[in-house]
């Protein structure tokens, strides 16, 4: 078998309508005491509903389509040219066809490969992978990785129809947390030669993935709209959709899995924290990564030598799920925070069955090709409501 050596090359983002702030959020459901806000740090975020009535402005795959043809725009590319689509998300238009069916169909591809996986954070990461896998053993030649949310659905039955101060506190956590928006990555493989050698250059480095949750109860559930009930039963609840979001555990085991997977990635790269140039992790700011992580296992020599280092865009785009690493990828490349050369891990930690999963390679993309993230350009989607 040929060896192909695997390039990220590429990124790009959507965030859909204009930014929610916090002000708006409080006219919506009410507001939080400043201890709890200033622990969520989000102070901005977009959303695919228009808040005032709950109507859908874009869907899922229109998001992840403008993103990944934003990417393919930054890379010279023809979206003919992909081969190989590789989706993550935890809130699809439909249970089926997958979404990246649709993806498909709005980039105008007949014909690739398609692969989805169902996950919140820790799928961008694990998306990633497999994309990766698949193109180095030659079964592809371009690959597009997206993470894609669209969770403010899911938050406009709390509020809509109610006085703000009828909205409990623990539901008001939630729409001033979560967000929507898509983050796409371009990967390109090419054979090795023995011009360049036996081995490929090191772009990956190496990944992990591991749910250390098995034997405890979910910190995050969306329940409803599955197989869990029937449907009559489902119908009966409070609420189609309910988001259940379990802060006190967050906030006590998630610095563990954090912890456990920057370990375990440090372990697989075989970098020290010294050799990282830059670490990407969206919950980064969250006001437990620096007031916990001693107990659960990171020494204040290792915090301090990892904090300035962190990449994260938590404060502007909110809690986003799948698309939380691309986007904050993206926009360390549109920033110059990251450069070609550098050695970089992206890690991502999900509380939902506690999670993680994450990738370290040397960057390879020119960040001098990137433009920053807004929510509209040229590969904005083509709206179609029914």
């Amino acid at each position: 078998m040929t060896l192909h050596h695997v390039r990220l090359v590429s990124t790009g983002a959507y965030l859909p309508g204009d930014p929610l702030s916090n002000s708006d959020i409080e006219r919506l459901c009410g507001p939080l005491p400043d201890d709890v806000l200033d622990g969520l740090q989000v102070t901005r975020r977009h959303w695919a509903i228009d808040p005032a009535t709950g109507r859908h402005l874009v869907t899922n795959s229109e998001m992840a389509a403008a993103a990944a043809r934003q990417a393919l725009r930054r890379a010279d590319l023809d979206p003919a040219e992909v081969d190989l689509l590789v989706t993550s998300t935890a809130s699809p238009e439909y249970l089926l066809p997958a979404a990246v069916t649709f993806v498909q169909e709005r980039l105008g591809l007949r014909r690739c490969a398609v692969v989805e996986v169902r996950s919140g954070c820790a799928g961008a990461m694990q998306a990633l992978e497999i994309a990766r896998g698949m193109l180095a053993d030659g079964s592809h030649r371009t690959a597009v990785v997206i993470g894609s949310e669209v969770i403010s659905p899911v938050l406009a039955p709390i509020y809509l129809g109610r006085e703000p101060d009828a909205v409990r506190l623990r539901d008001r956590i939630s729409l001033y947390n979560f967000a929507d928006g898509a983050g796409a990555m371009v990967l390109r493989a090419e054979p090795v030669t023995e011009a360049s050698g036996s081995e490929p250059p090191a772009s990956f480095l190496g990944s992990v993935n591991a749910c250390i949750g098995g034997d405890r109860r979910p910190g995050m559930q969306i329940v409803g709209g599955g197989t869990d009930a029937p449907v009559a039963d489902q119908l009966r609840r409070r609420r189609m959709f309910d988001l259940r979001l379990d802060v006190v555990e967050s906030a006590k085991f998630g610095p563990q899995v954090f912890v456990a997977g920057l370990a375990d990635l440090l372990t697989r790269t075989g970098l020290s924290l010294a050799d990282v140039d830059a670490c990407v992790l969206p919950e980064g700011n969250a006001g437990y990564f620096s007031s916990e992580l001693e107990e659960a296992g990171m020494s204040a020599e290792d915090w301090k030598v990892l904090q300035p280092k962190l990449v994260e865009n938590l404060a502007d785009v909110g809690a986003t799920g799948s698309a939380a690493v691309p986007l904050a990828l993206d926009h360390a490349c549109a920033s110059g925070r990251i450069r070609p050369g550098d050695r970089v891990l992206l890690l991502a930690v999900e509380t939902s069955r506690w999670l993680y999963a994450g990738t370290g390679l040397t960057w390879t993309a020119e960040s001098a090709s990137q433009t920053p993230l807004v929510s509209t350009d040229q590969g904005s989607p083509v709206l179609t409501h029914s």
